[in-house]
């Protein structure tokens, strides 16, 4: 199936980035404005309470479920934001480490970013996400 979502790279940019620099979509595309993705288990407890690349994973776990749930999938997501509540940049380099392999090939454009404090009790890793899809294709 034709994906709607086409990312851009450039060549006159640095290639030290691990994303592509932009991405566009159709003009008839649906797009998918995703919540921020929690690292929150079914009842609502934190999962890897004080682990950054545990938490990371189970955002994109739940991301997974939630684009799903609106007809798409990983590769539909055509930009991403990491929050990560931390000033120490390993904490937001094992973080983007776990948001990067899971988009594999499909590097969407990204922004991490480390923040002082997220909603939930013990919350360390947020994810946010658009996602672009052509119905019917």
């Amino acid at each position: 199936m034709p994906r709607a979502v086409t990312l851009i790279r450039s060549s006159s940019l640095s290639d030290a980035a691990e994303y592509a620099y932009a991405a566009t979509a159709p003009a008839d595309a649906r797009l998918i404005f995703l919540a921020g993705s929690c690292p929150l288990q079914a009842d609502g407890t934190t999962a890897g309470i004080g682990d950054v690349a545990a938490q990371a994973a189970k955002c994109i776990e739940n991301m997974q479920v939630a684009l799903a749930e609106a007809g798409a999938d990983i590769r539909d997501v055509i930009s991403t934001r990491v929050l990560v509540a931390s000033a120490q940049q390993s904490d937001l380099v094992a973080a983007w480490e776990v948001v990067r392999d899971a988009f594999g090939d499909h590097d969407v454009p990204s922004t991490l970013l480390g923040v002082t404090v997220l909603g939930y009790d013990d919350q360390l890793v947020e994810i946010e996400a658009v996602a672009a899809v052509q119905d019917g294709s």
